[in-house]
């Protein structure tokens, strides 16, 4: 059954009750959110992508419906009341060769392709060498975004221990956590292996991309398995194209900006479901 059998069966057990059970309809052009908190098992599975895939009819997928994303706790989805700062930044990391892990020589472009949409605002670059834990984390202190394009790891027996590879060492979940960022807002972890879960402690989703909701981040983007390196730039730019619409910052369209990307993904992957799965909005 493969990939496309688990998204049948959640989508026939899981979820197309709970739509039933909320009387959504199918609504393509402004389909409302809706926030998913699975616990258990169903931590490790791609709700957000249930669905029959083996016909074109319309209303057999979730994304039909709504635009999904997840949350770790219902508190981090609460509002809480932040003075933004007078003049927005986005720090940019780019690894194209980390030292001790394998090339991404795509985030490059991935990087090229943000900086085309940042005229307006501002916009600090790290890449290669530059990316060094303590540089990473100085800028990640000043901005208000943040663009990961860069190896993940998860280590599954200790998660705190899981983290972002960057020039020099890990950037690990332990030490994020304990950051003061005042100005965290939105964070894409555009890296391997981002949101995969420890099934030890699963009920609380301990993942990266959870763990820097914990450290102040509204809204990430995150991956739940390891992406095609070519995918990510396409993923990026239609995201950021509508986020930074006019060089306005609008971190509260992240969500329906990567659903309309994954499903232009989809559309162009010819079947491949790897390529588009694994993308998630987490938080608000």
């Amino acid at each position: 059954a493969g990939l496309r059998g688990i998204l049948r069966t959640l989508w026939l057990d899981v979820v197309e009750p709970v739509l039933q059970g909320l009387e959504y309809k199918v609504e393509l052009k402004k389909p409302p959110r809706i926030w998913w908190c699975p616990t258990g098992p169903l931590a490790f599975l791609p709700i957000h992508a249930a669905g029959q895939y083996d016909t074109a009819s319309v209303g057999r997928k979730l994304s039909d419906y709504v635009v999904s994303s997840y949350t770790p706790t219902l508190t981090a989805i609460l509002s809480e009341a932040r003075i933004k700062a007078k003049s927005f930044k986005l720090l940019a990391v780019a690894l194209p060769l980390t030292p001790y892990a394998s090339s991404l020589p795509y985030t490059t472009n991935e990087i090229e392709r943000i900086q085309k949409l940042t005229t307006k605002t501002s916009l600090v670059e790290l890449t290669s060498e530059s990316a060094t834990v303590k540089r990473v984390v100085e800028e990640m202190k000043a901005s208000d975004w943040v663009h990961l394009a860069c190896h993940g790891e998860q280590v599954i027996e200790k998660a705190m221990k899981s983290g972002l590879l960057l020039h020099d060492k890990k950037l690990e979940l332990s030490e994020m956590i304990k950051l003061s960022l005042p100005r965290a807002e939105f964070a894409f972890l555009s890296a391997c292996q981002t949101a995969t879960g420890d099934e030890k402690v699963a009920e609380e989703s301990v993942h990266l991309a959870s763990g820097m909701l914990f450290a102040g981040y509204r809204g990430l983007i995150a991956t739940m398995w390891s992406i095609n390196d070519k995918d990510a730039p396409q993923v990026a730019e239609d995201v950021y194209q509508r986020i930074l619409k006019d060089g306005k910052p609008k971190r509260e369209e992240a969500a329906r900006a990567l659903h309309d990307a994954v499903k232009r993904l989809r559309e162009e992957s010819k079947g491949d479901m790897l390529s588009w799965v694994p993308f998630i909005h987490i938080g608000r």
